[in-house]
Formats: structure tokens, C-alpha cells, sequence
């Protein structure tokens, strides 16, 4: 496309310099309003100047860099129009011709390229200039000033955009080797000189019979960081964990960044004493102190990661570090924050989990997902105090999908956040259905760490009430201790907006995380559940019953209620009932009910309840050893 004809400017504009653009004082005033025009047409500037360049085959990353040098150009030129100086156009012209003149010299886009599109930038603005001066009756000196002005400002950035091409051009052959063998990020060793080195590692241990291994870090929920805080965010904390992961690894091994959120560390000189199992377990200790994170608000962040380890040498570095990528993912489904070596089965295991993923991503919108519910009791009459809801996944073809085979995928792709609205939304419309029939249970949600790392949930909570009419009071959100822990200032803020709402908090799975008295006075919760691990313990006598004891009564002196999760046995019961725990949930009672089981176990329970607390009462101290452990089951 050929370049439009634009104004000339004389022998002293092209010559133009930093100390000789025109100042404040020489503009026109009618030239301002055409300044104050373009700061309102800068996307059009961007259009006209993207529809003139568009071709096929311009990497994303180019392109939007175009994108905004284009944007910042437009603005900065705007206000010199305007009359804000020419001092902010120099700012912004300085980063302009220093990235145009790295992608000529990188190769990243042609000198060619670089020149034509700042050209269309400048047709782009005469354009724009143009039809502002003929809306607003510009006078044509006025818009010959500004296109003059235009002109000045293009062809001193072509003269310093290619002083910038000869700069990066003049770097040394050992800097740009760097450049390309090293992460710009972090500066680590890239995938290009791991493998290489990954090689060279496995020469050596064919020839002296060596062990060797590769460790494959995957930071766990790391796309979640992204997401809530920010890009930004996102690139401090992984500089901070390359420093921490750098500062462990012994001499003799290789610290390298592949991309993403993943690392690797190949390992030689192994012995009993110092195995890959030992550097998995060092590598993990080290981030287990929270990241500091810089920004508009200070944030403490903790994070994991799941490591794989591969130790089989192999013919190739790729299927070397193929082996220890297999099995870091089978460490994320099998819970994360652990390592995993690797097995050979586990190439079928990525594959079959691979497909069950593709048929996750439909389940929502082919209306596949179900709710069931599981009955709450208050442990001093064994009334019935509500429902928890459990999502579930019915495949056309699979059947019943268990939840810990299709939740984990669901917080590693991100669906959770949609999948666990829909959850939300259907749990409070069955709560107020049954609360409307005469059955005054309350609705408990599993809420996910993903969902709470937005601002967005609360939003969701308030609109789930209002859209079901369900009392807020009549819902309990429930959330693990681990996932309150992972930000707590930011937990705690967002605990405090919900409960703001009038709903009640309960953290899950108590006890298994690492939370403290203060955490818990800051995250001003309603319900403490007992986590089934120290219920199950109870058979163990003394340690057991210290344990729940211990609980129970931190419970009782925050005035906070206690639920034991997971009761099966009757010993179980009547212990919890001795300690005076308030309330739990468990097989003994019910297992988790579809809807119409649900109510059918409204209408009798009542009965069944009754005559439950009066055995209690009559039993207390000892357990009953009936063979039916389940009075309900579906």
C-alpha cells in the first residue's frame, strides 16, 4: 500500500532535534483543540493505522507491543497538541525507538517493517487531525502547524529509532548467546540450553554408570495468581521462586525456567545420602515461607508445587524431561504440593486423564453436573440442622465420575470458578424450596480456592440470594483452612464482605492446616469442622480423645460452633456427644441424598432422631454394636 501525500516541512524541521521541537509558546492556539480531538481518537489512530499493516503471520506478543507504542505515541503526541509541551512526546518516543529498534536488530519484525508502520502511524494521525480540524472549523494555518508538527515528530523518531537498530546491532556475540540460551524473565537456563545440557548429562551417565535424575516443578494454582492480582504480580513471584529454587540446588546441578509456571533441575552426583527425593524435598522447603508481593497494596502469597522426578536414563534429553513432566502431573492429581516419580503406567494414566479433561470442559453446559445433599445434626437432640451440598458428575458414556477423579482438574483448568457458581446458584434455589415446604434447613457450599480469589464471589454470593430468595443467614460457606491460609489478608477481607452479607463462614477440614489462634480471630468465622482424619482417631483412645478434646474446646472459647465431619462408627458418636461437640455429619446418619431421598429423610427423621438422643442418653459412655451402621442410605 502506498504512502499517502503528506505536508513538507523545510530543511530545518527534518533536522529536527530534542532541543529543537517547537515549545508551548510557539504553537498556535487553535492548534490545542485539535490535540484535545486526538486524546479522544487515539483507538481510531490504532485502527486505521492496524488496517493499513494487517497482514498474516505477526507473532501476538509483536503485535500487541505494536499496539500499545502505537496508543502511547498517539497520547504523548496529543498533549503536545494540546499544548502540554513536546517534554512528554520525547518520553514516550525515547521507549518508542528503543522496542522498534530491538525488534529490527532481533529480527522480531524487519527494519522495513518497523519504518512502514511507523509511516502508517503517521497517515493514520493526518487522517484523524484532518476530519477534527473540518468537525471543529479548525482554521488551515492551525491544521498546517499540527501536520507540521506531525511530520517533525516521525522523522525524528525514524533518526533515533535507527540509532537505537545500530546499538542493539553492536552488542556482543556473548550477550546475545545469553539472550538466547537464558530466560528474559529470570534469567535462568531456557529449555534450549536444559535440553542441551540435559544431553550432555546423559552422556556421562552412560559412560561412568552414573545415576542421574531430572525434577520437574509445576507451581501449584499459579494461573489463579494471573488472574486476581495480575501479570505483573505473576512475574514478580515467579523471579522470587527462581531465587529461592537457586538458592537450594547443590553446585553440581542445573536450575532452569522452561516457561509458564514450570521449572527443572537435573541432577548428577547422586548418592543414598543425597537422592533426588532429598533435592524434591529441599526444593519444596523453600517456598514455604510466603512471597512478599509489591504493588498497590502490599500481598503475602504462599505457594506450592508438585515436583515429578524421572531417574530411568533415557535415549533423549526431551524424553528424559518427558518422564518427569508425566509424573509432576500425576503429583498435581494426587493432590498436589508432593512429589511423584516416575512410573511407566503413568503414560496411560496422562492420556486417560487428558481425555477425561476434554469431556469435563462440555459436562456444564450438556447440564451433566448434579446436586446431592448430606444431612447436618445437632449432636445434643440429633435434630436435623441442614444439608451440605455435593456436586456430582453424570457422563453419558462414563457413568458416575467421583468427585476427587474431576474436582482436581476442575481447580487446575480454571472451570471451577463457573462450575462452583452453578453450584452455588442451584444449592440456594433447592434451600429455598425447602425452607418454603416447612423444612428449615440450611444450606452449607464448598467453596474453592480459585473462587476465593477474586473480589467477583462476593458478588455471586449476593446475587445467588437475591435470585433464590434464600435467607442469607440460612447459607454456610464453607472453606478449607489450607485455602484461607494461601493469602490470609486477603481472606480475611473477603470473609468479612460475605459475612457483611449475613451469611455464615465455616472452614473446612479443620486441623489440617496451619492455621493459628489469630488467624482465627481475624477470619471471624461461625463453624470449626473437625476434619473425619482426628474422628477416625478416636478409637485410638487417648491421643484421640485429647485431640478432639483440644478442638472442641478452642471451638467452645471462641463461642465458634464445632461439626465433626465423617461420624461411621457409634463409638464416634458418643464420644463427640461426651465432649460436647455441637454438631456432625456422617454415614452413621446418611449418606449424601438426591433430592427426593432428601425429603423423604425430612419427614422421618424427625422420629428416628428423637428416639436416636434418647438411646444416646440411655447409652452414654458406651457404644452400641449394632451391624446397620447407616440408618439412611441412597
Amino acid at each position: 500500500m502506498g504512502v499517502p501525500p503528506h505536508p513538507r516541512v523545510g530543511a530545518e524541521a527534518t533536522r529536527a532535534s530534542p532541543a529543537r521541537l517547537a515549545p508551548v509558546s510557539e504553537l498556535r492556539e487553535d492548534v490545542h483543540p485539535l490535540g484535545e480531538a486526538l486524546k479522544g481518537r487515539i483507538e481510531d489512530v490504532l485502527e486505521l493505522t492496524v488496517a493499513r499493516t494487517r497482514r498474516p503471520g505477526v507473532d501476538a506478543e509483536v503485535q500487541s507491543s505494536f499496539e500499545q507504542v502505537n496508543r502511547r505515541s498517539t497520547t504523548a503526541l496529543a498533549h503536545w497538541l494540546a499544548g502540554n509541551g513536546p517534554d512528554v512526546a520525547l518520553a514516550a518516543g525515547k521507549e518508542t525507538w528503543r522496542f522498534y529498534g530491538q525488534l529490527a536488530a532481533h529480527r522480531a519484525a524487519s527494519l522495513n517493517e518497523v519504518t512502514m508502520r511507523c509511516l502508517c502511524w503517521r497517515d493514520a494521525v493526518v487522517t484523524v487531525l484532518q476530519q477534527s480540524a473540518a468537525q471543529l472549523e479548525i482554521s488551515p494555518k492551525a491544521l498546517s502547524q499540527a501536520l507540521n508538527i506531525v511530520q517533525v515528530s516521525l522523522e525524528f523518531s525514524l533518526v533515533e529509532m535507527s540509532k537505537s537498530f545500530d546499538t542493539e546491532r553492536e552488542r556482543t556475540d556473548e550477550e546475545l548467546a545469553f539472550m538466547a540460551t537464558h530466560d528474559a524473565l529470570t534469567g535462568l537456563p531456557n529449555r534450549t540450553l536444559i535440553l542441551d545440557r540435559t544431553e550432555q548429562m546423559l552422556v556421562r551417565a552412560r559412560r561412568h554408570k552414573t545415576p542421574v535424575a531430572v525434577l520437574f516443578i509445576g507451581l501449584d494454582n499459579f494461573k489463579g495468581v494471573n488472574e486476581t492480582l495480575s501479570h505483573g504480580a505473576g512475574d514478580e513471584l515467579l523471579r522470587s521462586v527462581a531465587e529461592r529454587l537457586d538458592g537450594v540446588v547443590r553446585d553440581t546441578d542445573a536450575l532452569g525456567r522452561l516457561g509458564g509456571d514450570e521449572f527443572v533441575v537435573i541432577a548428577e552426583e547422586l548418592s543414598p545420602a543425597e537422592g533426588p527425593e532429598q533435592i524434591a524435598e529441599r526444593l519444596q522447603g523453600a517456598l514455604k515461607e510466603p512471597f512478599a508481593l509489591t504493588g498497590e497494596h502490599e500481598t503475602r502469597l504462599t505457594v506450592t508445587a508438585s515436583i515429578g522426578i524421572a531417574t530411568v536414563v533415557r535415549s533423549s534429553g526431551e524424553q528424559f524431561l518427558r518422564d518427569a513432566d508425566i509424573a509432576m502431573y500425576q503429583a498435581k492429581w494426587d493432590g498436589k504440593n508432593r512429589h511423584v516419580s516416575f512410573e511407566p503406567g503413568m503414560q496411560d494414566a496422562v492420556q486417560s486423564r487428558m481425555e477425561l479433561e476434554m469431556d469435563l470442559r462440555d459436562a456444564l453446559a450438556n447440564d451433566e453436573f448434579f446436586l446431592v445433599y448430606q444431612p447436618t445434626f445437632n449432636l445434643r437432640d440429633m435434630s436435623t440442622t441442614g444439608v451440605e451440598a455435593l456436586i456430582r458428575w453424570k457422563h453419558p458414556t462414563r457413568g458416575i465420575v467421583q468427585p476427587n477423579d474431576f474436582i482436581p482438574l476442575l481447580e487446575e483448568n480454571g472451570q471451577i470458578i463457573e462450575v462452583g457458581k452453578w453450584v452455588l446458584n442451584s444449592a440456594c434455589r433447592q434451600g429455598a424450596k425447602w425452607r418454603a415446604a416447612g423444612y428449615p434447613v440450611g444450606m452449607a457450599v464448598n467453596v474453592s480456592a480459585r473462587q476465593l480469589d477474586t473480589d467477583e464471589f462476593i458478588g455471586d454470593v449476593a446475587d445467588a440470594l437475591s435470585e433464590s430468595g434464600l435467607e442469607a443467614s440460612a447459607l454456610t460457606l464453607e472453606i478449607t483452612e489450607t485455602t484461607l491460609m494461601r493469602n490470609v489478608e486477603e481472606a480475611a477481607r473477603r470473609l468479612t464482605s460475605m459475612r457483611d452479607l449475613g451469611v455464615r463462614i465455616a472452614i473446612d477440614d479443620f486441623g489440617t492446616g496451619y492455621s493459628s489462634l489469630a488467624h482465627l480471630q481475624k477470619f471471624t468465622v461461625d463453624a470449626l469442622k473437625i476434619d473425619r482424619s482426628f474422628i477416625s482417631r478416636l478409637a485410638e483412645k487417648n491421643e484421640g480423645e485429647a485431640l478432639v478434646h483440644t478442638l472442641v474446646q478452642l471451638g467452645k472459647a471462641l463461642a465458634i460452633e464445632t461439626l465433626a465431619e465423617g461420624i461411621e462408627q457409634e463409638q464416634e458418636l458418643t464420644l463427640l456427644q461426651a465432649e460436647q461437640c455441637d454438631s456432625g455429619q456422617g454415614f452413621l446418619f446418611a449418606r449424601p441424598l438426591d433430592v427426593d431421598a432428601a425429603e423423604a429423610f425430612f419427614q422421618t427423621w424427625p422420629k428416628n432422631g428423637a428416639a436416636r438422643a434418647a438411646q444416646g442418653s440411655d447409652a452414654k459412655g458406651s457404644a452400641t454394636q449394632g451391624t446397620d451402621r447407616h440408618v439412611v442410605t441412597a
